[in-house]
């Protein structure tokens, strides 16, 4: 099992940055691909961008790139989302999800950390 705990989501002007961070325990490996996702009110939930636990390899969606960075600390088990240049649409509950590396599916999820983007 693995449990997640997201924080760091709050109000923020456009063009303004937030760093979320995602605490890990449980039962980590390095075979694990860390994730984060995003629902905004009435659409459904998106994939944002994920890191190999290993940090060998990131990838993001098209709505993130060039703005958003995902990264990982070991040492303190947690997975990070920095963002910049926040946009109104980038508006949503952010979620961090863990699966296992080949799987095609997210196995874990935390509860979610509200990110509220100001005009």
């Amino acid at each position: 099992q693995v449990q997640l705990v997201e924080s760091g989501g709050g109000l923020v002007q456009a063009g303004g940055s937030l760093r979320l961070s995602c605490a890990v325990s449980g039962r980590t490996s390095s075979r694990y691909v860390m994730g984060w996702f995003r629902q905004a009110p009435g659409k459904e939930r998106e994939f944002v961008a994920h890191i190999t636990w290993s940090g060998s390899s990131t990838y993001y969606a098209d709505s993130g790139k060039g703005r958003f960075t995902i990264s990982r600390d070991t040492a303190k088990n947690t997975v990070y989302l920095q963002m910049n240049s926040l946009k109104p649409d980038d508006t949503a509950v952010y979620y961090c999800a863990a699966k296992s590396y080949g799987s095609e599916t997210y196995d874990y999820w935390g509860q979610g950390t509200q990110v509220t983007v100001s005009s």
